[in-house]
């Protein structure tokens, strides 16, 4: 019985493997497409593009994971049911429960791909890719916010007007006030370097402003103890879908301590937490699917129904989405419910061909 159990396995991880092979140079050709408009302009050329579609290509991959889950469990479960073996393996005593264990199994090892995939490989290729790119056709690695990025640091006021990187930043603003004392101390840096004993301010001229007037210091340099690293600051420049799961954590949780909205992030949070579980789903969803079918049904309806499943996964799960965002429902609520929603149709299609 675990010679076939592995061998389950193995038709649902060939299978799996198979639809992302095929769906894979698809999105590339997307991702390309959309580059050709920036081919050209400043320094960004062909094999740019290139280079940023295969660092972008990890992050699609994650993404469409579990619907390539689902696509590949019913074209490889399906081979074997168009050629009797789960006919076979059933009237030899081979359970329902069994084939499912069997189909969970291989999707316990394409879980743990995706999240290799999502967590390693993804964001390190994605911030690479958009830094390449916005060297290309700026000629320089800075990110200009449109606003700055303000933060509060202790008891201290913080707009950054550029990062540059996540270790050099330009155009500091820090205010700082002083309630007992009555007077507030604005400081400009033009720029700050990170270093292994911390930050240093560069070019700084910083004002105190109190009853007794105003007091005008400059310095070329000084020392800045901050909660700002470079490891949070790396997060700030990427969407939400770019970070893994560490990055949100630490970044929901400074947001919250700047009593800022973290909605955004705690969605992510949750859906890359729940990734896994996302992707057994697929699995368990596809069972019912071939066993109602057996051999009645060809190849071409199966990816087609799989297809349609995962369409209307994602209108799901784009809804709770939403109405975490709109109306206040909880992020990890919202996250497990399709997942739930999904299983319960499969059990119910499962007592219906079981």
């Amino acid at each position: 019985m675990i010679i076939l159990e592995r061998y389950l396995a193995r038709a649902v991880i060939g299978g799996t493997l198979l639809t992302l092979g095929i769906l894979l140079p698809l999105l590339g050709f997307f991702i390309l497409a959309d580059e050709i408009d920036a081919v050209g302009v400043d320094g960004y050329g062909l094999a740019d593009a290139l280079v940023f579609m295969a660092l972008s290509l990890p992050r699609y991959a994650y993404q469409v994971f579990p619907i390539a889950t689902l696509i590949g469990a019913l074209i490889g479960l399906g081979a074997l049911a168009s050629r009797s073996e789960l006919v076979a393996m059933r009237a030899a005593g081979f359970s329902v429960a069994r084939i499912i264990r069997a189909g969970l199994l291989g999707g316990v090892l394409l879980a743990g791909l995706a999240v290799f995939v999502g967590e390693v490989v993804a964001p390190v290729a994605e911030q690479r890719g958009l830094e390449l790119r916005r060297q290309a056709l700026s000629g320089d690695v800075t990110q200009q916010t449109p606003y700055g990025f303000w933060a509060i640091d202790d008891r201290a006021y913080v707009n950054i007007r550029e990062i540059a990187s996540p270790t050099r930043l330009r155009d500091i603003f820090i205010y700082q006030v002083d309630a007992d004392a009555g007077s507030l101390v604005a400081t400009h840096a033009a720029g700050a370097r990170y270093s292994e004993a911390g930050w240093v301010l560069e070019d700084i001229a910083r004002s105190r402003v109190s009853a007794a007037g105003v007091e005008v210091e400059r310095m070329e340099r000084a020392e800045w103890n901050s909660m700002l690293d470079p490891g949070l600051l790396k997060v700030v420049v990427v969407a939400p879908q770019m970070l893994p799961v560490w990055g949100l954590y630490k970044y929901i949780r400074f947001m919250t301590l700047n009593k800022q909205d973290a909605g955004p992030y705690e969605v992510a949070f949750w859906g890359k937490v729940l990734h896994p579980v996302l992707t057994l789903s697929m699995i368990f969803v596809a069972i019912p699917i071939i066993l109602g079918s057996a051999r009645t049904t060809g190849l071409g309806p199966r990816i087609f129904v799989g297809v349609l499943v995962g369409i209307l996964y994602y209108l799901v799960s784009r809804t709770f989405a939403f109405v975490a965002l709109l109306f206040g429902l909880d992020p990890l609520v919202a996250a497990i419910m399709p997942p739930l929603l999904f299983i319960t149709g499969a059990l119910f299609l499962l007592r219906r061909v079981g």
